[in-house]
């Protein structure tokens, strides 16, 4: 995978290297497919932060190739008007490893977002709960 060949012609020079990138495939429950849709995705060690933002294509997709040196779950989130979800993909020291195309079951937020949610909503109750004593 490492080897670069250049190309030749009329004076110019072009370049390549074969990279192990990742193509997701957006579409809504229908088929149709999720075209400039919004693409965030989180590095394993950073889930706060965005590594990378971007569009999907008129057809949907997206493609990027994640650090391979950071192993862990990169967290890939596509929203659109109101639709969307995460998908998690495994990545291991030097390859990216197939995974389902849906992760029912993983939240669609960030953990410190969802940490925040849940803190949120138990304060709230207790206060609410708290004036009902006078």
């Amino acid at each position: 995978l490492g080897w670069v060949a250049p190309a030749l012609a009329h004076g110019a020079q072009i370049e390549y290297q074969p990279i192990n990138g990742i193509t997701i495939q957006a579409r809504y429950d229908s088929g149709e497919p999720m075209r400039s849709a919004q693409v965030i995705i989180y590095a394993p060690d950073n889930p706060n932060d965005p590594w990378l933002t971007g569009t999907t294509d008129d057809t949907g997709r997206f493609v990027f190739t994640p650090d391979l040196s950071r192993s862990g779950h990169w967290e890939v989130m596509v929203r659109q008007a109101g639709h969307g979800n995460v998908v998690a993909i495994p990545v291991t020291e030097g390859e990216a490893t197939s995974a389902p195309t849906d992760s029912p079951g993983r939240s669609s937020l960030p953990l410190g977002v969802g940490v925040a949610v849940v803190v949120a909503g138990l304060v709230g109750t207790a206060l609410f709960f708290a004036r009902g004593k006078r």
